[in-house]
């Protein structure tokens, strides 16, 4: 029975991944950071198939006794301060939550198990002012926010201790991934949300920030898939995990206010808190390598995925109502 470590198992990705891995017949392992209020919304149906160790990714003692506890097969390094726009106003937390707490990962594998194979969670978001489109493995990176800077960080840290210390150690260059279990503040869960409590009567209008944005929105169940096939193959490498296909957020709008019979336009309003000091206009990935190499392939198009998404919410929303109603 394969081992594995994951950070970030109570995350979107995390979930879906502790899914993947069980039913592949892994121990998974979670790493869990002590809060007062834990969220194990995403995985309460496996929680008590997941072994919990508790630590914190800018503790190297703590990671250093996860691993040694764990002695995993496989690290999935997924924790991150993960939301773009929380980035600006806390750099300092990104900073240690999303790069440094990279180096405190590798480094615990490479003192207690430098056989371990280790997955890291790299972004879209380091292209940033892209200088080509479609973004590979090879374009140059240019972030455009603090949290993109701590991403190419994380990733070339790893490049780093893959070829210091010979350690089978990849990133997964991942364009944005969705699904019902990504977070309220991400903008297509906040659009799938303000559907539902819209058709339901709840609310009245969604506020919104940049409608031309452009983005490589993919299902994270797909994803999960991709991270598992890099730490199977003989040689470590980086991937980029995408569609290879462009929404801009106005076509998000569209497809999940039509899908409940609803226009738009009657019902967003543009506000400039939303709209980001440095935009990135657009992201679009060049999965050839991915496919080719890994002989992955998606499952769920871009319209399918936003149809689930609101379909999960008005379910959601739909429960949260009863249960008032019945107090």
């Amino acid at each position: 029975m394969k081992r594995a470590l994951i950070t970030g198992v109570t995350g979107q990705d995390g979930s879906y991944l502790a899914e993947l891995l069980l039913a592949k017949g892994y121990e998974v392992f979670g790493l869990r950071r002590r809060t007062s209020t834990p969220n194990y919304e995403n995985i309460q149906h496996i929680k008590d198939q997941i072994k919990w160790i508790s630590g914190d990714l800018t503790d190297l003692a703590s990671l250093i006794e996860a691993v040694r506890l764990s002695d995993p097969d496989e690290v999935y390094n997924l924790a991150a301060q993960s939301f773009v726009a929380a980035s600006w106003p806390q750099p300092l937390a990104t900073g240690q939550m999303t790069a440094i707490s990279v180096t405190n990962m590798l480094e615990a594998v490479r003192i207690i198990k430098p056989q371990a194979k280790v997955y890291q969670a790299s972004s879209s978001e380091m292209f940033g002012k892209v200088v080509e489109t479609p973004q590979k493995e090879t374009t140059p990176f240019y972030p455009r926010s603090p949290y993109g800077v701590a991403k190419v960080y994380g990733h070339w840290i790893t490049v780093n201790y893959r070829e210091s210390f010979n350690m089978f150690a990849c990133s997964g260059i991942l364009f944005n991934h969705e699904s019902p279990r990504r977070g309220l503040e991400f903008v297509t869960r906040k659009v799938t949300d303000g559907v539902a409590r819209i058709k339901l009567g709840l609310e009245h209008e969604l506020r919104m920030g940049n409608l031309d944005s452009l983005r490589d929105w993919g299902f994270a169940g797909d994803y999960v898939k991709a991270m598992w096939l890099m730490l199977q193959q003989d040689e470590p490498d980086d991937y980029v995990i995408s569609t290879g296909e462009m929404h801009s957020v106005k076509e998000l709008l569209e497809v999940a206010f039509s899908y409940v019979g609803l226009d738009y336009r009657d019902y967003v309003v543009i506000d400039p808190e939303f709209v980001r000091p440095a935009e990135v206009d657009l992201l679009l990935g060049d999965c050839s390598k991915a496919k080719e190499k890994l002989g992955w392939q998606l499952e769920v198009g871009f319209k399918q995925l936003i149809q689930m998404m609101v379909d999960e919410d008005l379910r959601r929303v739909q429960q949260g109502m009863n249960n008032i109603a019945m107090v």
